[in-house]
Formats: structure tokens, C-alpha cells, sequence
């Protein structure tokens, strides 16, 4: 199946679900789309003796596609300049510690707890599984995913505090994840390689400052040459050729891309531009083209994500050690949010009674699949990938559809 093709069908089936989402089944945007598509996976799946060309169709479409490809090295980067273009950057001002501290310590420790609870745990069931993998695992799982969190806080009623507490480390603890996840794949790749703390600080200057350098210098040089013109194709063919150039110098560097994207989103959104000929913002407008372009990527990626499902191979022997795994990730994450809470009080600015809801609202999505897929044949791939997604499924339906009512009871 040639490009052009896999990219026709996949919006055509994009557009499909998205109609029968808004027309009938009417749950919130992406976690809709990802029900729906979910559904008709299984479908085809259980049908696959009766309609065997529509279960060859699905399988050869999701092959034609590297998933894991792009999303991180194309379009992540357009997901998340689209968001920080959007997020009010002296809210974030305001909130910059509990960002900092959720998208690092939070990151770390969340990835060490959970290694340590899978690595404890997985010998009860008769398998047994090196730290380092359960570590990698913890690091893969760990970071919130930006672009499930975003799309779904739009749709919450969320205090607006908490939506950029929120939506701010999701923006940014990626960079920590990555380093995590990359630096334990090399020791899994290479077991005579040594940990050290050189070489981890090393590659963590390259991913998050190298990542931020790159966007910083994007961003201004795009500042450059939108302020001088008034032409709005123009200054959208810009942004976009910017938002490309990020993704592949970014993999060329090896630098973060999703820290180079959201840098160069959140200098970008203080720009003011001048206003067409019908005195129309400028900004307005590209703020809304950019909005679009989000959505339309948003919808393509959880139908992806949904449509994974007939690709990966689920084992009846992971479905208790997934359970188990979704609640081992809750508990990570509440302890290495309580912790600083309790260590930091009122420094940090996070009540303790909204704990629960930044807990409850940190999303895991199609990064966290994304990366288990990337990793390195092993005997512990199909593990790893399989709770994975069930992991995300679990994340971004259940903790999605019922953020509302969390927030509800725990907001005065």
C-alpha cells in the first residue's frame, strides 16, 4: 500500500468515526473516536473467518504505517506547537514549580516506583523479569501524554489552576521520560555498558537543552520573518515549514523533539501580529487554522491508536498482570505527586484536597505506545507492549470519561 493511499484511507475511516461519534454515539471527541475505533477493531477481529479481506485490510493498513514513527518524529511535534500556541504562558508563569517538579521529580519517581512494584510483583505469576526491563517500563508509562491530556482537559470543567498545572507538566515531562527510557534501552541493548552518570547527563543536555536550543532559535527566526509580513499564507507556510524543520533536524540532533515543539509554540503565542484587510487579527486567525490543524491530527492519531488493536498480540496470560499494572501506575503517580506536596505544602501551590484530581487527570496515551513499540526485540516485548496498551486504553476512556465527576466532588 503506497503512502498517498494509506493516508486517503486512514482519513477517510478518521472522518467516518468522527461522523458517527458526533451524529450518534456523542461521547467526547477523542475518547469517542478511540471507543469507536476500538469497537471496530474487536469486530473485524472476531469476524476475521467471515470477512477475512476486511481483517487482511485493517492489518496490511496498520503495517503501511510506522506507528511509532509517526507519531514522535512527525506528528507529535505538530500536536504539541498547536497546544503551548495555545496555552496562556503567564499562567504558566505562575504555576512554573508545580510544573517543574511534576514534570521532573514526578517523572522519576513514578518511573523507580513502579519498576520496583512490576519487578516484586511479576514473580508471583511465574515470570520473571530483569529491574532493568521493569524500569524501562516504568519509564515508557510514566510521563503523562500531552496530547491525551490536552485534548481531553478542553472538553473538562476543570479549575483553571489545575488545567495548567495540568496541561503544563504533560508539555513538558516528556524530555525527562525520553532520557529515562533512552538511557535504559542503551544499557538493555548493550549489557557491557556501564551506568554512569556522565554519560546520563550528557544525553541529558543533548535531549532537553539541545531540544530547547532548537526550538528557541526556530521560534525567533520564525519571529523574524512573520512580524515583517501581513500576508497570512504566508506567515501559516512559515509556521508549518518551522514546525517540520523541528521534526527533522530534531531527529538528525538527536534532540527532544517535543521540547523544541512546545518552545517554539509558547514563544510564538506572545507574538502579535498585525490584521487583515477587514481589520481581523491576525493571531485570531492563525490560532484557529492551528486549532483545526490539532483536531484533525488528534482524530487521525486516536484512530490509529484504536485501529492498533488488530496488530497486537494479546496474551490471556498479561490480562491480571494488567490490571495489576494500571493500578501499580496510579499508585506511582500518587506518591510522586503527595511526596513533593507534603515535603514542599504551600511552596508547591497544589492544595491537598486537588491531589486526587492531578492524579486522576494524568493521562497516559499513544507516546507510552509509541515507545513500547520501538523498543528492542526481546522476550519481554510482547509483555511490555501488551499492558502497555492496556494500560492506555484504561487511561484515557475510563480516566477520561470520568475526570468530570472527579472534579466535581472534590472542587468546593
Amino acid at each position: 500500500m503506497d503512502t498517498f493511499t494509506t493516508i486517503a484511507i486512514l482519513f477517510t475511516i478518521s472522518a467516518l468515526i468522527s461522523y458517527i461519534n458526533n451524529r450518534y454515539v456523542k461521547l467526547p471527541g477523542t475518547i469517542g473516536i478511540m471507543v469507536i475505533s476500538i469497537v471496530l477493531s474487536i469486530a473485524i477481529l472476531i469476524s476475521a473467518k467471515v470477512f477475512p479481506e476486511a481483517y487482511s485490510f485493517i492489518k496490511e493498513l496498520n503495517s503501511s504505517v510506522d506507528f511509532t514513527r509517526t507519531l514522535l518524529d512527525v506528528m507529535l511535534a505538530f500536536l504539541l506547537f498547536a497546544s503551548a500556541l495555545h496555552f496562556d504562558v503567564e499562567k504558566l508563569r505562575q504555576h512554573k514549580l508545580p510544573v517543574a517538579i511534576l514534570s521532573t521529580v514526578g517523572v522519576i519517581g513514578s518511573t523507580t516506583i513502579f519498576g520496583f512494584l512490576f519487578y516484586w510483583t511479576l514473580p508471583l505469576f511465574g515470570i520473571d523479569v530483569p529491574l532493568l526491563y521493569c524500569l524501562l517500563f516504568g519509564a515508557l508509562i510514566s510521563p503523562t501524554d500531552p496530547v491525551a491530556v490536552l485534548s481531553v482537559l478542553k472538553k473538562s470543567r476543570i479549575p483553571n489552576s489545575l488545567e495548567t498545572i495540568i496541561g503544563g507538566e504533560s508539555l513538558f515531562n516528556d524530555g525527562v521520560g525520553i532520557l529515562l527510557f533512552v538511557t535504559l534501552r542503551e544499557l538493555t541493548e548493550d549489557t557491557n555498558t556501564a551506568f554512569t552518570w556522565t554519560h546520563t547527563l550528557q544525553l541529558f543536555a543533548q535531549e532537553v537543552f539541545g531540544g530547547l536550543i532548537l526550538g528557541l532559535v526556530s521560534a525567533l527566526l520564525c519571529m523574524y520573518l512573520i512580524r515583517r509580513i501581513t500576508d497570512l499564507q504566508t506567515i501559516l507556510m512559515i509556521t508549518i515549514s518551522m514546525v517540520m524543520g523541528i521534526s527533522v533536524l530534531g531527529s538528525l540532533l538527536h534532540v527532544s523533539i517535543p521540547l523544541a515543539a512546545v518552545t517554539a509554540g509558547l514563544m510564538l503565542s506572545n507574538v502579535k501580529l498585525g490584521q487583515t484587510e477587514s481589520a481581523i487579527p491576525l493571531n485570531e486567525i492563525l490560532n484557529k487554522i492551528w486549532g483545526l490543524i490539532d483536531d484533525l491530527l488528534n482524530t487521525i492519531l486516536f484512530v490509529m491508536i484504536g485501529l492498533q488493536i488488530a496488530v497486537i498480540h494479546f496474551y490471556s496470560a498479561y490480562a491480571v498482570i494488567s490490571l495489576i499494572a494500571i493500578v501499580f501506575v496510579l499508585i506511582a503517580r500518587a506518591i510522586s505527586i503527595t511526596v513533593p506536596s507534603i515535603f514542599l505544602g504551600r511552596t508547591l501551590g497544589l492544595p491537598y484536597k486537588r491531589i486526587a484530581i492531578v492524579i486522576w487527570a494524568g493521562l497516559r496515551g499513544g507516546i507510552s505506545v509509541a515507545l513500547a513499540l520501538s523498543l528492542p526485540f526481546s522476550e519481554f516485548k510482547p509483555m511490555i507492549v501488551s499492558i502497555s496498551y492496556i494500560i492506555v486504553i484504561f487511561s484515557i476512556i475510563v480516566q477520561g470519561l470520568t475526570l468530570n465527576k472527579v472534579v466535581n466532588k472534590l472542587v468546593d
